[in-house]
């Protein structure tokens, strides 16, 4: 599986990326804001899910969900949201852009992993 990680804290790229490893998986690309996430996206032609926080400068999380899911070879891409924002109000608002699955920070590798299976199969 090839997973893009879109944070603009490279820390928690890393964290992120360092999970990803731990559970097995390798293929891993980067972006430090939407904007450069749609331009991977562009450049490497397909990922099998997008890790992606929600406040990042140039573009934010949530106006890259929206830009993905306004692409037709992209709107069903499985995305698991991974940020500080905790409200209800804001679960709802990523849900309603396209998220499949959201992960309030810190977390744990086992909550990361279920909510990965869990974004994979909706």
């Amino acid at each position: 599986m090839r997973f893009l990680v879109v944070d603009d804290s490279s820390t928690m790229r890393r964290i992120i990326i360092n999970t990803l490893n731990k559970l097995g998986h390798q293929d891993v690309l980067e972006a430090g804001n939407g904007r450069e996430g749609i331009e991977r996206l562009s450049n490497v032609g397909s990922v099998d899910l997008i890790i992606t926080d929600w406040n990042m400068p140039e573009m934010s999380g949530i106006d890259f969900i929206r830009t993905l899911r306004a692409m037709d070879n992209h709107k069903n891409l499985p995305v698991l949201m991974v940020t500080t924002n905790a409200a209800k109000d804001d679960i709802v608002q990523a849900m309603e852009a396209g998220v499949n699955h959201y992960i309030v920070k810190p977390f744990t590798p086992d909550t990361f992993k279920d909510k990965i299976q869990a974004a994979m199969t909706k």
